[in-house]
């Protein structure tokens, strides 16, 4: 399962080079890809989208319009698990877009406890535009009342990840430093690995024993945000 955060796009409007993923096109005997959009009502804005050879039993939405607008998440269904892809939105400079960045985080916090208490292991991947510790930014000391470093954000991370759910990065690397997400390309900040450990995988903690890895590939550029990849086991 491939999944992209904040495309901006939809499926007309992308070139011939980018199609075959979403007309199933089979390459070298592999399986085709299943493609699923949620764009936002405004163009080139948000959205998410979900590559998968394996074909979901269901994709949704999160069924509340003020979100769902902004294509903000997809909720894919498979036999094992459930996978959401999101795009939290950008608290943004003093705190205008704080309280909808918050509602948003009850939400998927919400969300995730009922499928686990449905008996469902949950895997929320995306941009969380969230800074958990302080290890996982360069400068937190500059960056105190910056937006996505909000102390109110970092608290919703310590309440989700205290709901039985566990960061997977962390899971394998408590201690590691400098491991970014995203930079800007301004005054060289990528070069000099000046970044935000924003992209990551969460699973409930009842899944952990299932996760084999979970990487960043800082190495990948083309994106002010590198790739970041976990690995499963099967069921």
């Amino acid at each position: 399962m491939l999944c992209l955060q904040e495309t901006k796009a939809e499926p007309g409007q992308l070139s011939d080079a980018l199609k075959p993923p979403l007309d199933g096109v089979e390459k070298s005997g592999g399986k085709p890809y299943h493609s699923y959009w949620a764009n936002a009502n405004k163009k080139d804005y948000s959205g998410v989208t979900l590559f998968s050879k394996t074909e979901p039993r269901s994709v949704t939405g999160l069924g509340i319009a003020a979100f769902d607008d902004e294509g903000r998440m997809l909720i894919a269904d498979y036999a094992d698990f459930t996978l959401i892809t999101a795009y939290f939105p950008n608290s943004q400079d003093e705190r205008r877009r704080l309280s909808y960045k918050l509602e948003f985080c009850g939400v998927i916090l919400d969300r995730c406890a009922a499928l686990v208490r449905e008996g469902r292991h949950v895997v929320l991947c995306g941009d969380y535009n969230i800074v958990h510790k302080s290890i996982d930014l360069a400068r937190p000391e500059a960056n105190e009342d910056n937006a996505g470093y909000y102390p109110e954000e970092r608290a919703f991370m310590d309440k989700f990840l205290s709901s039985s759910f566990t960061d997977t990065f962390r899971h394998f690397y408590p201690d590691k430093k400098e491991a970014y997400t995203q930079c800007t390309y301004r005054d060289g900040m990528c070069d000099r690995n000046v970044g935000w450990r924003l992209d990551c995988h969460c699973v409930d903690s009842g899944f952990i024993a299932s996760v084999q890895a979970s990487l960043i590939h800082a190495d990948v550029m083309g994106s002010d945000h590198c790739p970041v990849e976990l690995q499963i086991s099967k069921q």
